[in-house]
Formats: C-alpha cells, sequence, structure tokens
C-alpha cells in the first residue's frame, strides 16, 4: 500500500501557523489583515485551492488563472469552515486574510518552505515525454518498502500541482517521489527549485507538448532543466540510449559530479551505469538480469513492453543513488502494479482488451504497439488523436500511420481530426487494414461486430489516444455488454 492511500495520523501532519506562514510568503509582501486574536489562533493542517474538498479548519488559497478566479470562492471556503484564506486582493469575510501580490507565487512558496522545513526528506525528481506514473509506482513499490513515502497523485506534475504535493508531506515520511511535467519552457525550472531533489531524473526525450516547445532540442533542454536544482554532491540520472543522451550528460556535469546512467552497459564518464541483460519480453510480463557494477539479480518485471524495461532501470538507478541494495530494488520491481490505463489487459470473452488510455504521444503509441504484438492471435490498434504536436501535427501522425504498418499488426481503427492523416500513412504502406471513423460511436459499432464474428479466432485490442480524446468510453461500452 503506498503511503498515499494510507490514513493520516494528526501527528503526522504540518502545523500551519500566521508565523510560518508569513514567513514562508514575505519575498511577495504577505501581510496580515483581520482581528489580532483570530490570527494569532490560525492552527491548520491543511491548505487547500478547491472549494469541493476544503473541510473545516482548512486554510483556502485563491488561485487566479486565465479562466477562473478562486477569490469568487473565497465566501464559499468561509461558509465551509475555512479558518484564514490568502488572497491577492481582500474580500469582504470575517476571517484573517494574508493578502500577497501574486497566490500562485504564494502557492509555490508554501510548498517549498514545508519541504524545507523537513530536511532529512529524501526526493527523487522525475521527468521525461513518457513514462513518468509507471518509473513513479515501480519507485513507490521499492521505497514504501523501507519507510513511508510520499508519491504524486493524479497529474499534479505542473507547477501548481507540485506545491500542492508538497504541502501534503508528513512528517513521518522519509522519501518523496515526485513526477515534474511541463508545457512550457520554465516551468521544471521553476519546480525544481521548490522540491529541491536529491535525484533528479530524466527517462526520455521524445515529442509530447511538441506543439508548445516546437522541436525535440528544445523539449530535451527543457527536461534538462530538473537538473538545476542539484548540487555537486546529488546525483542526476540520464537515459543512456537515447538519441539526446550526451547532450543530457554535458547539461548535467554543469551542476553535478555524480552521474548515473541507464540502459547501453557502457562505461565512461558517468560514476555508473545500470542496464539489463538476459532479455526476455513476452506478452504480460518480461525478464531480465538487473546489472549494478559487478552485482546481477534476475528479475521478472510485471509490466507489459520493452519500454518499461526501461522504466525499470530508470528506477534501480534511482534506487541506487539513495543507497538500496539491489536485493531491495529486485523485490520493488517484482512486486510493483501498473498503474490504471498502461497496458492494462482484461479479458473480454476470448479476446483481450489492452487499455493505454491515460494519454499518448507518437513515442507510447509505438512502445505500445511493441507489446500489442506480442500477443498470441489477432492484432488490432484502436487510436485517437495525439494532441499537442503543433505544427508537426499532420507530419507525426502520417510517420505514426507509415511506422504502424511496418511493425505488422492486423488492424488500425482510428478516430478523431488527425488521425485521418495516420490512416493515410498506414495505407501508403499497406499490409494492414486501416479505418478511419467519423466519431466513437461508428467506431464502436464496427469493433463490435468484429469481436462478435466467429468463436474460433481471438482479437487483441489495444486502446490509445491522447486524454482528451477518452479511449477508455470504448472499453467501458464493450465491458459492458457482457
Amino acid at each position: 500500500m503506498t503511503t498515499s492511500n494510507m490514513p493520516m495520523n494528526s501527528n503526522q501532519l504540518y502545523h500551519w501557523h500566521a508565523d510560518n506562514l508569513l514567513t514562508a510568503t514575505q519575498s511577495i509582501n504577505s501581510q496580515w489583515h483581520g482581528k489580532t486574536d483570530d490570527i494569532q489562533r490560525i492552527n491548520a493542517t491543511h491548505i487547500t485551492t478547491d472549494t469541493r474538498k476544503i473541510q473545516a479548519g482548512d486554510i483556502f488559497l485563491a488561485l487566479k488563472g486565465e479562466n477562473f478566479d478562486g477569490h469568487d470562492y473565497v465566501t464559499v471556503a468561509v461558509e465551509k469552515g475555512a479558518v484564514a484564506v490568502v488572497v491577492s486582493q481582500l474580500q469582504a469575510v470575517d476571517v484573517p486574510q494574508l493578502l500577497v501580490s501574486d497566490t500562485r507565487l504564494a502557492l509555490g512558496q508554501l510548498g517549498a518552505y514545508r519541504r524545507n522545513q523537513h530536511p532529512n526528506l529524501k526526493v527523487i525528481a522525475i521527468t521525461g515525454s513518457s513514462g513518468k506514473t509507471t518509473c513513479k509506482e515501480m519507485l513507490g513499490s521499492i521505497f514504501n518498502r523501507i519507510a513511508p513515502t510520499l508519491m504524486t497523485r493524479g497529474n499534479l506534475n505542473n507547477d501548481l500541482g507540485v506545491p500542492m504535493m508538497l504541502l501534503e508531506l508528513q512528517d513521518n515520511q522519509q522519501f518523496a517521489i515526485l513526477e515534474l511535467g511541463a508545457n512550457h519552457v520554465g516551468e521544471i525550472a521553476y519546480t525544481t527549485q521548490l522540491v529541491r531533489p536529491d535525484v533528479a531524473c530524466i527517462l526520455n526525450i521524445g515529442t509530447a507538448h511538441l506543439g508548445e516547445f516546437g522541436s525535440r532540442d528544445n523539449i530535451c533542454l527543457t527536461k534538462a532543466e530538473i537538473y538545476q536544482g542539484l548540487t555537486s554532491t546529488q546525483t542526476a540520472i540520464i537515459p543512456k540510449n537515447d538519441d539526446y543522451a550526451d547532450k543530457l550528460y554535458a547539461i548535467a556535469k554543469q551542476y553535478t559530479k555524480q552521474i548515473i546512467c541507464f540502459g547501453a552497459n557502457i562505461q565512461d564518464e558517468v560514476n555508473l551505469t545500470i542496464s539489463a541483460e538476459d532479455v526476455t519480453v513476452e506478452a504480460e510480463y518480461s525478464k531480465f538480469t538487473l546489472v549494478i557494477d559487478k552485482k546481477r539479480v534476475a528479475i521478472t518485471l510485471p509490466f507489459a513492453g520493452e519500454h518499461n524495461i526501461s522504466n525499470a532501470l530508470a528506477s534501480a538507478s534511482c534506487a541506487v543513488a539513495l543507497g538500496v541494495s539491489i536485493e531491495d530494488i529486485a523485490i520493488g520491481l517484482s512486486t510493483a502494479i501498473p498503474p490504471k490505463g498502461r497496458l492494462n489487459i482484461q479479458a473480454f470473452g476470448q479476446h483481450r482488451l489492452i487499455d493505454d488510455t491515460y494519454n499518448a504521444n507518437p513515442h507510447a503509441v509505438r512502445a505500445g504497439v511493441q507489446v500489442l504484438k506480442k500477443q498470441q492471435g489477432k492484432t488490432m490498434l484502436v487510436l485517437g488523436d495525439i494532441a499537442e504536436l503543433g505544427e508537426a501535427t499532420t507530419a507525426e501522425h502520417y510517420q505514426l500511420g507509415q511506422d504502424i504498418a511496418k511493425m505488422g499488426i492486423d488492424t488500425l481503427y482510428c478516430v478523431g481530426e488527425f488521425t485521418k492523416n495516420t490512416v493515410a500513412g498506414a495505407d501508403a504502406i499497406g499490409g494492414l487494414h486501416a479505418e478511419h471513423f467519423a466519431d466513437k460511436t461508428s467506431l464502436f459499432e464496427s469493433l463490435r461486430q468484429q469481436l462478435s464474428q466467429g468463436q474460433t479466432q481471438t482479437w487483441n485490442v489495444l486502446f490509445k489516444g491522447s486524454r482528451t480524446m477518452q479511449m477508455e468510453s470504448l472499453i467501458k461500452d464493450l465491458l459492458a455488454e457482457i
């Protein structure tokens, strides 16, 4: 069980008072307004930005964005029992108000202050174009065996989510595993300074959010911002097999002398390379020998796909950096559970549905198809649009169709505006049946008909698409008919 699912003990929670709230935010001109007695009585264990989740005794922080303004909900927060509010504009409420110049920055500074009040905490920060959540779950399986561990929940990995996670730190937690995501330059530079990682790991440089960054070169530079939070004695983790490995190494060594590579078993200037040998990839799991320096241990990894061996090596690298033994790493990896929506396989009659719907980028789609190819029987990819590719959208979808056709699956069903190009790319290569549907309803009808034909043919169906496509609804609708 991960600590994020464990009940909180009030003795382990951090307490916010007027003084530490003011100290944490003093650089943005914070000032208390309200009755002196009420200000002095503040004693809260939760700071929240969501009035739907607020409880009596909490502090409400009013975030302001392009399409929302938390100040509109301050009255609701007070009605629900907020004992104080953090605002950038004074409100007509009868509770203490901490007035700051920018509540978004206040959230970051409160999160950083909380992290700094936990000096013995060991923090692993992870970024990459894909695999962050899977790697986080693998690390959670390793570290939760050792001590209570904080782990990023859901998609709380941006400039708002990261400080929110830091505010959840409990005093008994000895490790924190935090995802750092980005959709613009400078975002990771900001969050890595908040979390002050002991270990900073980059999993890969892909094409996620290509539209925002413009090129993989810019994605590389943005992901490499994670190393800016390191001191010379802390550890940078680099994906040796990535074609940006040399550039990442050059950047990392500007901040630290401690560098670990995972992937190819090549000893060079880095302190250590962690690799896999004797690799066997099956339909639902993999076997390999984990090699750390001169030590070796056999691992059965309960995750589908060769790309997840890379995630396992990244996890092992992070653990080694914090002194975890190869034996404990092996146990943690062997007992890790794949997160929901990441290559989860379930039966549908004699067929198999592979749910990889959490999100998508071209790199992740190719990795998913590699898993699909390992299955016994007929193979089908059901693909929705891939978002955030910017000016490269048409070309990336077309190239993906060509690559899918070359990988040798039987059928490609597509839905969405952009996957018309994927079908065109697949048709240009040939060798499979590729079809585009106007909407998920028409795709579902064709899919259901295909799966109901005959009882001698087993289909393996991989579902993939960006979060906006909600491709998991097709799986839900199919299972509802059992």
